[in-house]
């Protein structure tokens, strides 16, 4: 097992919930993402996604987008975000999935990304643009590499898809729980329950439910319904507020360890 795999089998063995977190790598700058890190893993949080900053982030809404151009303005590459995550490794373990755009990782080749990442302490891949009919031999790479590729089924995938999309999975299944891009919603998806339902009907992965998700009240009502919580653009958006300002890295730990707490209670 990686660190993905111990973590959900650890939660499912405890009957316990996860959170999982997304934030944009090298927002406000890479020393910054270092110690957010650092500290959700202190607040409790299952899995960290580390956003690679990217000029053209087609499944991200405004919050988002605005994270991955400061990201870039910051001088973040993915070289730089490998490299911080090296520096995480030395002093934690928690589990560090890499939110990536496929153009990023065709320019240094798909094997040579793959084992920088795997070497850096990188956990898994979520690929936003490489469906599985076109991944080629990015699985078979993935598994020599000891990586999870963790693949997005949305609320539009016909079933007969939703089976063969998490036959190809590893380490968890993220369900996109509506249409549309990332982004901060005033209510959580009304079908979500049936949803998650058909998703476990094709794979025994935990479950992990995002976009949209804003607040501890709609993460302990995701929980109920869910093996893990994916918070991304609320904590983004903290990030925007307070990351810059002292006490900026406590102020969104604070807002994190909420969001954790509350998945715990489920």
């Amino acid at each position: 097992m990686n660190r993905i795999e111990e973590t959900f089998a650890r939660l499912r063995s405890q009957g316990r919930k996860g959170l999982v977190v997304y934030i944009g790598a090298g927002d406000p700058d890479l020393a910054a993402t270092r110690d957010l890190v650092m500290a959700f893993d202190k607040a409790g949080v299952a899995v960290v996604e580390l956003g690679v900053p990217f000029s053209d982030p087609l499944a991200d809404g405004l919050v988002n987008q605005l994270s991955a151009q400061r990201g870039l303005e910051s001088g973040t590459t993915p070289a730089g975000v490998l490299k911080t995550v090296r520096e995480i490794r030395a002093e934690s373990r928690i589990p560090i999935v890499l939110y990536v755009y496929f153009n990023l990782i065709h320019k240094v080749g798909l094997e040579n990304f793959i084992q920088q990442s795997a070497q850096a302490g990188v956990d898994g891949l979520l690929i936003l643009d490489l469906p599985p009919e076109e991944s080629e031999n990015y699985e078979a790479l993935m598994k020599k590499a000891g990586l999870c590729q963790i693949y997005l089924v949305a609320p539009t995938t016909p079933d007969e898809r939703v089976e063969k999309i998490v036959r190809r999975g590893s380490g968890f299944i993220y369900c996109i729980s509506r249409e549309g891009v990332t982004g901060m919603q005033s209510q959580v998806a009304a079908d979500l329950a049936a949803q998650v339902s058909r998703i476990r009907a094709h794979t025994p992965l935990p479950v992990a439910v995002g976009f949209g998700v804003s607040n501890a009240d709609q993460a302990r009502l995701v929980a109920s319904h869910a093996d893990a919580v994916v918070v991304g653009s609320a904590i983004v958006q903290q990030i925007a507020t307070h990351g810059r300002s002292a006490g900026g890295i406590e102020s969104v730990a604070g807002f994190v360890q909420s969001l954790a707490r509350a998945v715990a209670e489920i």
